[in-house]
């Protein structure tokens, strides 16, 4: 991902937040030789984060796609692997900036994150990803939902999850949030979004708001 300096993320955390906060990752891989990439949409959460590295390296992932996709078949231990997490994005009109000659453009937040696989076979350790995704999901979006009654259940459907480990290599975060822009431009801006009534168009100005 080409990402010029002045949008890079003021620290490590900020990648972090769009992982966790954006866990709908698209993950692509290579297929055969002549073929285009895989890709398929599945939930990521963090196993271990690795804060002291910048890039994120040595930290490792969990995530889980239905083993009927053939991607999961494509995939082989130790083959390498692009998750992409979108966070928030939004429209910037130029009729915000009161300056002509302008041009329309997008702000938006992306991280890419390039790791190692590791296929988890094992029951055990299949349903010990879908336990972890399920914690981390409803204590973040959930409403701390119990599912000890369900373990029967996901013991069930188990052999038909295919489970992965991912170990990062290198992360790379895009903030594009109107650095460019002269402070007063980049107020007028965030003010606007601020006051539209799309989620996404204010939580582009919540992080706006935090930038140094």
């Amino acid at each position: 991902m080409f990402v010029p300096s002045h949008y890079r993320p003021p620290d490590t955390s900020w990648m972090v937040e769009i992982i966790t906060g954006n866990p709908l990752a698209l993950m692509t891989s290579n297929g055969a030789t002549g073929d285009v990439p895989f890709a398929t949409h599945l939930p990521v959460i963090p196993e271990f984060v690795d804060a002291a590295s910048a890039d994120l390296a040595g930290s490792v992932l969990l995530c889980h796609l239905n083993r009927a996709n053939p991607h999961w078949a494509a995939l082989k231990d130790g083959g390498a692997v692009l998750l992409t997490f979108t966070g928030p994005h939004a429209y910037v009109t130029p009729a915000v900036y009161e300056y002509t000659p302008c041009a329309p453009t997008w702000n938006f937040t992306s991280v890419h994150v390039r790791g190692i696989v590791q296929k988890l076979d094992s029951i055990d350790d299949t349903l010990h990803v879908v336990q972890a995704t399920v914690h981390a999901f409803e204590e973040k979006f959930g409403s701390h939902w119990d599912m000890r009654d369900s373990l029967g259940y996901f013991r069930k459907i188990a052999p038909a999850v295919g489970a992965l480990r991912v170990r990062v290599i290198r992360c790379e975060g895009m903030f594009k949030l109107s650095q460019e822009q002269r402070r007063e431009v980049r107020d007028r801006v965030r003010s606007s979004f601020n006051r539209h009534p799309s989620t996404q168009c204010r939580d582009v100005a919540e992080l706006m708001g935090r930038l140094p």
